[in-house]
């Protein structure tokens, strides 16, 4: 396998902070503040998110702070890894309708094989909205091939 079938991190983080990833575009969050095992993503949230009772969905929670986590994540890889999530789990803390959010992820403990990354997601008021944790598993050789 060629190194040029998985990108490097400097490709990952030129596409995280340009936003060319299909998900961003479509939620309209943004990247930000990329460095090593930490990541912020942002989100203008309106009326074009809410669930049925109006207010943000939680699913597009669960989305800025696992691209928040994900790129902080990413950001500890070595040339020839990938990684994938195995698991997510988020807390919401309270109600939101409109506002500019921040999911900051950053990376609590990276092993050889499984990672521990946690994300504290704040509205502009600097509240906290919600709190989220995944687990990360690094992927080499094949298993990296076409992520």
């Amino acid at each position: 396998m060629s190194t040029q079938e998985i990108p490097s991190q400097a490709d990952f983080r030129e596409r995280a902070k340009t936003n060319d990833v299909p998900i961003a575009r479509l939620i309209g969050f943004e990247a930000e503040d990329i460095a090593d095992g930490r990541a912020t993503v942002v989100l203008a949230a309106g009326p074009q998110h809410a669930n049925p009772m109006g207010t943000l969905h939680g699913g597009v929670l669960c989305d800025i702070a696992d691209a928040a986590m994900g790129i902080a994540f990413a950001s500890t890889l070595a040339q020839g890894e990938s990684f994938t999530t195995v698991e997510l789990k988020i807390n919401f803390f309270r109600p939101v309708w409109q506002a500019r959010l921040k999911a900051e992820g950053v990376v609590v403990r990276r092993g050889n094989t499984v990672g521990y990354v946690e994300c504290n997601i704040t509205d502009e008021q600097n509240r906290l909205v919600a709190k989220a944790a995944s687990t990360c598993m690094v992927l080499r050789g094949q298993k990296a091939s076409g992520r």
